[in-house]
């Protein structure tokens, strides 16, 4: 079960995230200064990320490349599907470019 829901906030989703990062660089056998130095960041960097502390997308992105995580990115933000109207859209403006008529 998750500990992030709907109705977390702002702070406690910061503070799993913070926790998630500490077990990923412990999985690793990392320390902080080892994890700062293989993602070119500041050992404070990483700590205030393990902790919660609003780390930026850039920390994070690069501590899961550090953890070999980067992949956990395509769950986070998956490659949006193209909706039925968009794929006619695109449909329509191909075959205009046939030198077909289009309703347009």
């Amino acid at each position: 079960m998750s500990d992030i829901s709907i109705t977390s906030t702002d702070r406690e989703i910061l503070a799993a995230l913070g926790a998630r990062l500490r077990a990923l660089r412990k999985r690793r056998g990392l320390s902080i200064i080892e994890a700062a130095e293989l993602s070119s960041l500041d050992r404070t960097t990483v700590s205030r990320a393990e902790h919660g502390d609003n780390p930026t997308l850039l920390t994070i992105v690069r501590l899961l490349r550090v953890y070999g995580r980067i992949g956990a990115i395509e769950a986070f933000l998956p490659p949006s599907e193209i909706s039925p109207m968009e794929l006619i859209r695109k449909a329509k403006a191909k075959s205009g470019r046939r030198g077909e008529e289009t309703d347009d």
